[in-house]
Formats: C-alpha cells, sequence, structure tokens
C-alpha cells in the first residue's frame, strides 16, 4: 500500500485550480485556432461567422462551462492536502471529454462545410477559455488569503 501511494502524483488545491485552468485554455486555444484555419480558406461571410460563434461563446459559457467549473470548484476548494493530480475532474467529467473528443473527431471528418463547423469551434473554444478565467480568479484568491 505505501508504495502505491509514492506513485501517485499528488499536488496541492492551488496546483489543482491551476491545471484545470490551464487545461481549459489549452483545448479552448486548440478548437480556435481549427476553426480560425478553416475561415482562413476564405468565405465570403466570415465576419458573421465569427460574430455567430462568439454568441454561441457566450451562451455555453453563462448557461454551461460556468456550472460544470462551479461544480468542479466546490469539489477542489474543500480539499485538504495534497491530492491525485487528475482529482481536478470527477470521472463522469472525464468520460464526457472523451465523448465530446470523438464527436469532434467525428464531426471534422464529415461531409459539414468546415467554415460551419468553424462557428461551433469558436463557440466551444472561447467558452472554455472564458470559464478558464473563474479557475485562475479562485486560485489568485485563495493564494491571497
Amino acid at each position: 500500500m505505501m508504495k502505491r501511494q509514492r506513485l501517485k502524483p499528488s499536488v496541492s488545491r492551488q496546483t489543482l485550480l491551476l491545471l484545470a485552468g490551464l487545461l481549459w485554455i489549452a483545448v479552448g486555444t486548440m478548437l480556435l485556432s481549427l476553426a480560425a484555419g478553416w475561415l482562413r480558406e476564405g468565405h465570403a461571410h466570415v465576419f458573421l461567422l465569427v460574430a455567430v460563434g462568439v454568441f454561441a461563446a457566450l451562451l455555453i459559457h453563462h448557461f454551461g462551462f460556468l456550472r460544470v467549473v462551479d461544480k468542479n470548484l466546490s469539489r477542489i476548494l474543500p480539499m485538504e492536502g495534497k491530492r491525485c493530480v487528475f482529482s481536478f475532474m470527477s470521472w463522469k467529467s472525464y468520460l464526457m471529454v472523451v465523448l465530446m473528443m470523438a464527436m469532434g473527431m467525428g464531426l471534422r471528418h464529415s461531409p459539414i462545410p468546415k467554415p460551419l463547423l468553424a462557428v461551433l469551434y469558436i463557440g466551444i473554444g472561447l467558452a472554455l477559455i472564458l470559464s478558464s478565467i473563474r479557475y485562475l480568479r479562485v486560485l489568485l484568491q485563495t493564494r491571497k488569503s
């Protein structure tokens, strides 16, 4: 049992908050990068597509991802001592991430035009980045206290 505990990568609550925020930013940036590449190929209504994507991001951020962030924060903040580095998300959330990755791969290989997919990717990517701010803000608040 003792060897098993030494192999478990344990980190502080503040590190979990930082990892969660940075991971959400990284994934959001990757999605925005894919969307930008698809829109760079030229489309007559690029500004409209981006505007719709930004509007979708605000809705996804406010009505979807903030709930997930708050749920994760309510689990992370009471944690005492060092915890597993992967505990910034619940196991159910990891399953959802796998499902979302599979759906993303399916969409990228579907016949749906890339400019339309770019709207979805802008919406989800920007929403992830916006929502990550809450992790980082809470991290700064916990460091002050």
